[in-house]
Order: C-alpha cells, then sequence, then structure tokens
C-alpha cells in the first residue's frame, strides 16, 4: 500500500473538501486519464486495486502513472471503546480528491484500450469519474 515513509505529525485534522482541485487538472504524463467529479478521500487500498485493475487490462504494452498519492491519515477508536481517551489511533491513509482531479493516467496503447482500463478502474472507485483526454493547442500536445 503507499503510505508516507514518514511524516511530521502523525494524526491530523479531517479538514473538508470545498471547492475544485487546484492543480492537477490536466493529462500531463500520458494520453487518456481518469478525472474524478466529486470530492471523496480515496484510499491507499483504492488506489492500489485501481492500480492492479488497469495493469491487469494493460498486460505488458503501455504506461501507467498514478497522479494521487495517500498523505492524510485517519484515525478510529477500536470497537466496543467508551467516548473520551483521546484521539484514536492511525487506521490508514487517504488521498484528498476535489473534483477536477487527474488520479490515473495511461499513455501509449489504443483508446479502445486505455478507455476499457479507465473504466474498469473507475468501478474500484467510491465517486463518479469520467475519461479525459490530452488537449493540443496548435497541434502541440499540452
Amino acid at each position: 500500500m503507499l503510505m508516507p515513509k514518514r511524516v511530521k505529525y502523525r494524526k491530523q485534522h479531517r479538514g473538508r473538501m470545498k471547492g475544485k482541485a487546484k492543480g492537477g487538472s490536466l493529462v500531463a504524463f500520458g494520453d487518456y486519464g481518469l478525472k474524478a467529479l466529486e470530492a471523496h478521500w480515496i484510499t491507499a487500498q483504492q488506489i492500489e486495486a485501481c492500480r492492479i485493475a488497469i495493469t491487469r487490462t494493460l498486460k505488458k504494452s503501455g504506461k501507467l502513472w498514478i497522479r494521487i498519492f495517500p498523505d492524510k491519515s485517519y484515525t478510529k477508536h477500536p470497537a466496543e471503546s467508551k467516548l473520551g481517551k483521546g484521539k484514536g489511533n492511525v487506521e490508514g491513509w487517504v488521498a484528498v480528491v476535489k473534483p477536477g482531479r487527474v488520479m490515473f493516467e495511461i499513455g501509449g496503447v489504443s483508446e479502445e484500450l486505455a478507455r476499457e482500463a479507465l473504466e474498469y478502474a473507475a468501478t474500484k472507485l467510491p465517486i463518479r469519474t469520467k475519461i479525459v483526454k490530452r488537449h493540443e493547442i496548435g497541434g502541440e500536445a499540452v
């Protein structure tokens, strides 16, 4: 699973997911991308499930870029514990994804195969997504 090697503070506030993605909203590395349409916490397990789904669909062709990283910890109290006694233990790691964020990119494959792989990966995520292409301006890929 993806997780930071080390962090300054283990336990974080939950925060809020207001607004659209500040950056990472364009396909930058590959030719096709999977873009989030809703805000959500995407767990390390969900990212890994998508990675496996895409790589199995692509077999040995093409390249995959994962554009999100789970750098936020979330905590949970053990079952049947009383209230109080401070913040719970770190349960896992999540990536905060806002609308407009390109989460995965694929390059070096046909559009049909890329679409198939990204649609399959989208079923592993708890949010609505859409498949986007790299924009070309004046004949040059941007």
